[in-house]
């Protein structure tokens, strides 16, 4: 009987030691993978802060690299020689500099997180929130060849979700052309160009007052601590932070002034209005789903209903009642209301 047991104790023993060092599917060799894969990120990561500082002309230090990799110092110093040493970067006049074969892996990141966002946006339900923390992880796994067949699929577009270009293979990467919230001119009719995706709370909190490329927005006050803006007809006061991540040039055609927009979300009980199209910051399944529901240009919706706290809403369009959430219904323009029905 000790003998038996003894037996199967060696042999559980000997399973375990064997799922642990196995040397393709053990445990230790799961680690190690990890563990190199995590390298080979840091090492892509730091690759495009370098890129993107290039295009805009703009040094790189070890603290700029240590910030945007999420390293210390320290670390950040071992991971600029582990890219010298791998021919990808060189110090040039006490700057460091990408060599061709390190723009190119750079290009090439950079490239495959932009359409993997656009792919996301326009092809899948995946909301906005998520669109950037999933292409940073498959833009480290995407080939030059899947991300090229990515492009053909999504027909080559040249602006990712956050108004980003897209850089074709070979193409350097072109430099940041708009200015900040903290910089553009006081009541002026403006067009949102970029929101700026990290860090990723900032971001949250910029998709969640419904900013976006191709949004009209104008800046009415400017003060040491707060920017204050009115966007799709809504004011919003923004941290010096926040504003500094949305991207913005001077309008060149402005049909209403961004004050007097007006949107679905902002009618009340009984109120009617024409649908005059949708924010391009609705993109994708959504925007496709709004169109088939009849918020197309030119069309009559009432409100026939509100839930009792208000979200979400009840719209009579073409004969049928469509329940909206408030985060809907601001994607929808609409001309003046008409008086609210008897």
């Amino acid at each position: 009987m000790w003998i038996y047991i003894a037996g199967c104790l060696g042999i559980g023993l000997l399973a375990a030691a064997m799922l642990v060092v196995w040397p393709r599917a053990g445990l230790l060799a799961r680690w190690k993978a990890a563990r190199l894969f995590a390298r080979r990120c840091q090492r892509e990561d730091a690759l495009k802060h370098l890129l993107h500082q290039e295009a805009n002309g703009r040094p790189v230090s070890l603290e700029s690299l240590a910030g945007a990799v999420q390293l210390k110092t320290d670390a950040a110093a071992d991971l600029m020689e582990d890219l010298e040493a791998r021919g990808l970067t060189r110090l040039e006049d006490g700057h460091f500099q990408l060599t061709p074969p390190g723009r190119e892996l750079a290009a090439h990141v950079v490239r495959a997180h932009r359409l993997w966002e656009s792919y996301l946006a326009d092809q899948t339900g995946v909301g906005e929130r998520e669109w950037h923390a999933q292409a940073e992880q498959q833009e480290h796994l995407l080939t030059p060849e899947e991300t090229e067949a990515l492009a053909a699929r999504l027909g080559h577009p040249r602006l990712d979700p956050h108004g980003d270009v897209i850089p074709e293979s070979g193409e350097p990467l072109p430099a940041d052309v708009s200015q900040s919230l903290n910089t553009a001119p006081l009541n002026t009719p403006l067009v949102i160009t970029h929101l700026e995706d990290e860090p990723v709370k900032v971001y949250d909190q910029l998709a969640a007052m419904g900013l976006g490329p191709g949004v009209n927005v104008s800046i009415t006050e400017r003060l040491p601590h707060q920017v204050k803006i009115c966007a799709q007809g809504v004011q919003h006061v923004l941290a010096p932070l926040q504003a500094q991540n949305v991207g913005v040039e001077v309008a060149a055609e402005v049909v209403r002034p961004p004050q007097a927009e007006r949107f679905l979300s902002s009618l009340d009980l009984g109120q009617k209005a024409v649908v005059l199209g949708l924010s391009p910051a609705c993109r994708g399944p959504e925007r496709r789903r709004l169109l088939d529901l009849g918020f197309v240009p030119g069309t009559e919706v009432r409100v026939a209903m509100k839930s009792p706290l208000g979200d979400p809403v009840a719209y009579e369009v073409r004969g049928t009642t469509v329940a909206l959430r408030q985060d809907q219904a601001r994607y929808i323009r609409i001309a003046e209301p008409v008086a609210l029905a008897a």
